[in-house]
């Protein structure tokens, strides 16, 4: 198995110093050329064929992630701290032994060649402020992102949110995504991904998508309106559901009145239900359809 890490400080370094019309297509060309598989999946191309087109400047932005045209002398300290050699370490240790969970549970698994990288997440941005200043993107096989404001409490979650992302990047290798895939089937996925990550480094280092939502809020609020919404398809019906009405607003996608990643929280709450109800571990429940956990946890939204 190879894992390669892009170290996007120093193309950040360069994007610093380079004159405002070089920086998009350094990003661009050194930085995200090597994740354009992965671009070319969710139909974002490398540049726009028209100038101010969609493209994967335009979808940076909307991940949260800080603007090439951006990244000045102000983000000195935080390339800094992103070039820490401990931290690129940490991280791809973390997604080595993500990947080895499985293999030395007798998976075999069908990509062999896994890239990672860590960007710099734009700071003023409402999805980088909600997750405390991090998160990731693990969803097509072979390829894992995450991304941070750099800092101590950030740097020390990182790791955490990479194994969560790993577990995706396991999980769509043996289930095929689909684009009606259900609120219900999101919900295992990401229940799933952050049990598995709390199972590697504790419960402790469970990310604000699970922590900030009480028990009472879940059990009393929350569980009700997702239960509701579980065959809910499409991932404009299903935004409000996963990351809450504050986040769905920011793209226009309709409200269904629920907080801060309600979908996530009940998630991970369902298959920590499942877990416990069946003995099953969260490696062997990573390669379970959806509709099988959800058919063993029904007393779940009873509890």
């Amino acid at each position: 198995m190879k894992i390669s890490a892009i170290h996007s400080d120093s193309v950040y370094s360069k994007i610093m110093d380079a004159p405002l019309e070089k920086k998009n297509d350094i990003y661009r060309y050194e930085l995200m050329m090597s994740f354009e598989n992965k671009w070319s999946y969710c139909h974002i191309p490398i540049k726009a064929v028209k100038p101010n087109g969609f493209d994967i400047i335009m979808a940076s932005k909307m991940l949260g992630l800080i603007e090439p045209t951006n990244v000045d002398k102000t983000q000195y300290e935080s390339i800094k701290l992103l070039s820490d050699k401990a931290l690129w370490n940490a991280c791809e240790q973390s997604v080595k032994k993500a990947l080895k969970c499985f293999e030395d549970y007798g998976v075999e698994l069908p990509v062999q060649e896994y890239v990672f990288s860590i960007l710099l997440a734009n700071p003023e941005s409402p999805y980088t402020i909600m997750n405390d200043g991090y998160c990731g993107d693990g969803g097509i096989p072979g390829y894992i992102l995450a991304w941070l404001v750099p800092n101590e409490y950030t740097m020390a979650r990182l790791p955490v949110a990479l194994a969560h992302e790993t577990n995706h990047n396991v999980r769509f290798q043996f289930i095929k995504w689909r684009n009606d895939i259900t609120l219900g089937e999101m919900m295992v996925s990401e229940g799933l991904a952050e049990n598995f990550a709390t199972y590697l480094f504790g419960e402790d280092k469970a990310g604000p998508w699970v922590t900030k939502t009480d028990m009472e809020t879940l059990n009393e609020y929350i569980k009700p309106i997702i239960h509701d919404g579980l065959g809910v398809q499409g991932l404009e019906n299903l935004n409000a559901y996963l990351y809450g009405d504050e986040m769905a607003a920011l793209q226009n996608y309709p409200p269904v009145g629920l907080p801060y990643c309600a979908g996530y929280a009940c998630g991970y709450h369902l298959v920590k239900h499942y877990l416990k109800k069946t003995g099953k571990n969260v490696i062997e429940a990573t390669l379970l359809p959806a509709s099988e956990i959800l058919e063993k946890t029904e007393d779940f939204w009873n509890d």
